[in-house]
């Protein structure tokens, strides 16, 4: 008996070993939905995300991804000659490059409905901005020169079915909830 259990064992365990070697993540489209906070504009802001991820070898991916985010923030306040002034700040930023995940999901031994993982995105961000003085927008509008963007991420997907799973992806910037379509 002892030696019957000890084999059903072994062969459950291969088979769960097997199972997760074989579980590809790529081909995947993610949208998402979150915020960003940036310390000079007092304030954080929705940002709209898309990725499409492929498989580059056992539990690793890249990514190509695009976000979109902006915000305007009014300031009201007495000029030099103590004129009223309405100053009417809007910037939208458009990054994008290739977010690299690694997924831990055998290490931890974690259900094939959970995947977890850590990943980085590097990439250009672009930045528009304008600036209205007393309620005449656009008076001064400047495109800024593209900066690098990188970004650290932490995340988890559950999966709701084998083709449909949700997200949660914090991060260093921009932290995002979505859904996942395999």
């Amino acid at each position: 008996m002892k030696k019957v259990i000890t084999v059903t064992m072994l062969l459950v365990g291969i088979m769960r070993f097997t199972g997760h070697a074989q579980e590809k993540y790529g081909n995947t489209l993610n949208l998402g939905l979150g915020i960003g906070y940036y310390g000079y504009t007092g304030s954080s802001a929705p940002v709209l995300s898309a990725n499409y991820e492929f498989d580059v070898f056992k539990n690793f991916t890249l990514a190509p991804f695009i976000m979109y985010y902006s915000f305007k923030k009014d300031y009201v306040y007495v000029d030099g000659n103590n004129r009223w002034r309405d100053d009417v700040y809007h910037d939208t930023f458009v990054p994008f490059g290739v977010k690299g995940t690694y997924y831990f999901d055998d290490l931890l031994g974690a259900s094939p409905k959970w995947d977890f993982y850590l990943g980085a995105s590097l990439g250009i961000q672009i930045k528009s901005s304008s600036i209205g003085i007393d309620n005449i927008h656009n008076d001064n509008y400047y495109n800024q020169a593209s900066t690098l963007y990188l970004d650290f991420h932490i995340g988890t997907e559950y999966h709701l079915s084998s083709h449909i799973g949700i997200f949660l992806d914090l991060s260093t910037g921009v932290s995002t909830v979505g859904l996942a379509i395999h």
